[in-house]
C-alpha cells in the first residue's frame, strides 16, 4: 500500500504530532508499505527521502514552528505523480483543506487523525472567541473523511459527543524498541548530576507552554518543601514560551534551587533522563494521548499525573503509577504516599504498559484502518453514482466504460 502522510508540522519542529507521524511511518515501512510525508519547510531541516517539503508562509515562530503554504502547487504535482492508495492527514485546516481537495479530485480515500483539542490552543493566536467554533469545524471536517482516527478512547468519545458520524478508530502513537533500551552509565551520571545531595529526583518532559500546566507541579512541590524541607530536585525537560513565567513562579515559591530547567534534549536521550528519575510528574490537561508518559514508562519510571483526557487512557492506578484530581493538596499527598512505599511493582507495570504500544503492532492496525477507508470510499462513491444516475435518468459514462 502507498500512503500519503500530510501534516502542518514535522521535524525538526519538536512536538507530539511530528513524533507520532515519524513513528507510524517507520512502522508502516517496516511492514512493507510505502509512505511519503508532505510537510512544510523549516530553517534547519535535513533532506530526507520520501519527505516532500512544501513552501512555508512563515518560518521560525513559536520555537521553530512553520506555517505551510497549503496552496503550493508542488503538493498536487508530487501527489499526482505518487499514485497513492490512501491519504492520511493529521490536521483539519491548512494542509487539511489540501488533503480534502486531493481526495475528492483524484478519488483517493481520506483518513484523518484528530490529535489535538484545538480550542485549548486558541490563546496562542488570541482567538479565544473561537472556543465554540473549533469543535463545530472539527465535526464538519471529520464527516468528510472515510475513516477518523482518535489516539485514545477518550478522544473517540469526544468526537462522538460533537457529532462525528461513521467509523472512528482508535490508534495510539507507537513507541520504538529503542525506547526500552536505556544507557545505564549515562543514566547514573545524569542522576548524580541532577540529584546532587538531595534524596529524590523527579522529572517532566513537556513544552514550556501554559496549557501544559507545569505551574501546578511547581505549586504542589512547594507544598512538599514546606512539609519535608528541600529533599528533592525536579528536572523539567523542554523549552517554550512560558519558561520565563515558570522561572519567576519558582522564585516566588522559593523553590528555584530545587528546579532544574534542562532545556531541549535530543529525543533519543530523553529516556535516560526518565530512567534517572524516581517519578515522572505530569499535569497537562490538553493531551490526546501523552506520548511522554509512555516513554517514561518504557524507561521503567512510574507516573504521577493529573487525571485528564489522554492521561487516563495510559495511567492505571496501582499498576504503572497514580492519578489525582486537579488539586495541589491531593497531588502533594499522593506524592508523599508514593515515596514512602516500595515502587518496584509500579516500575514493572510501567514497562508492561509501554510494551503494548510498540510501533510495528500499531502500524498493523493502521493498515487495517486504511483498508476500511478504501472500502468506505468505494461504497460512498457507488452511492453518489447511483444518486446521479437517478437524477440524470440513465447509466453513467463511468459504468458504460466498465
Amino acid at each position: 500500500m502507498k500512503i500519503a502522510m500530510m501534516t502542518n508540522n514535522y521535524k525538526p519542529f519538536v512536538a507530539g504530532v511530528p513524533i507520532s507521524i515519524e513513528r507510524l511511518s517507520e512502522g508502516l515501512r517496516r511492514n512493507g508499505h510505502e509512505v511519503v510525508i508532505f510537510a512544510p519547510t523549516y530553517k534547519e531541516q535535513m533532506d530526507e527521502a520520501d519527505v516532500v517539503r512544501c513552501r512555508s508562509l512563515i518560518k521560525g515562530i513559536a520555537n521553530g514552528f512553520s506555517v505551510p503554504d497549503s496552496l503550493d502547487r508542488k503538493i498536487e504535482k508530487k501527489f499526482r505523480e505518487g499514485n497513492f492508495d490512501v491519504i492520511h492527514v493529521h490536521h483539519p485546516f491548512l494542509i487539511g483543506w489540501t488533503a480534502l481537495y486531493l481526495s475528492r479530485k483524484y478519488h483517493v480515500p481520506l483518513v484523518f487523525t484528530y490529535h489535538t483539542r484545538y480550542e485549548q490552543y486558541l490563546h496562542y493566536i488570541k482567538a479565544s472567541f473561537l472556543q465554540n467554533v473549533a469543535p463545530i469545524y472539527v465535526n464538519y471536517y471529520s464527516n468528510q473523511c472515510d475513516v477518523v482516527i482518535a489516539p485514545t478512547p477518550s478522544m473517540q468519545d469526544y468526537l462522538e459527543e460533537i457529532g462525528t458520524r461513521g467509523k472512528i478508530a482508535v490508534l495510539p502513537t507507537g513507541i520504538g524498541q529503542e525506547s526500552f533500551e536505556t544507557d545505564e552509565e549515562e543514566t547514573a551520571a545524569l542522576r548524580s548530576e541532577l540529584l546532587g545531595d538531595k534524596k529524590y529526583l523527579f522529572c517532566c518532559v513537556a513544552r514550556l507552554a501554559k496549557e501544559k500546566n507545569i505551574d501546578f507541579l511547581l505549586r504542589a512541590l512547594a507544598r512538599r518543601k514546606e512539609k519535608h524541607a528541600a529533599d528533592f530536585r525536579f528536572a523539567i525537560i523542554g523549552e517554550g514560551p512560558y519558561e520565563k513565567e515558570l522561572c519567576k513562579l519558582a522564585q516566588a515559591l522559593h523553590i528555584q534551587e530545587d528546579i532544574i530547567f534542562v532545556g531541549k534534549v535530543a529525543n533519543e536521550k530523553v529516556k535516560n533522563y526518565c530512567k534517572a528519575a524516581d517519578l515522572f510528574l505530569f499535569a497537562s490537561l490538553s493531551e490526546t494521548q501523552g506520548i511522554v508518559l509512555l516513554e517514561a514508562m518504557a524507561a521503567g519510571t512510574p507516573v504521577l499525573a493529573v487525571k485528564a483526557s489522554g492521561v487516563k487512557d495510559v495511567v492505571a492506578d496501582g499498576r504503572n503509577g497514580y492519578m489525582t484530581y486537579l488539586s495541589e493538596i491531593e497531588f502533594s499527598n499522593k506524592l508523599e504516599e508514593l515515596l514512602s512505599r516500595d515502587r518496584s511493582h509500579l516500575e514493572m507495570g510501567a514497562v508492561e504498559t509501554a510494551r503494548r504500544y510498540e510501533i510495528s503492532e500499531i502500524a498493523k492496525w493502521a493498515a487495517v484502518y486504511y483498508n476500511i477507508a478504501i472500502q468506505n470510499h468505494k461504497q460512498n462513491s457507488l452511492e453518489v453514482l447511483e444518486q446521479e444516475e437517478k437524477r440524470l435518468g440513465g447509466i453513467s459514462y463511468f459504468n458504460s466504460r466498465g
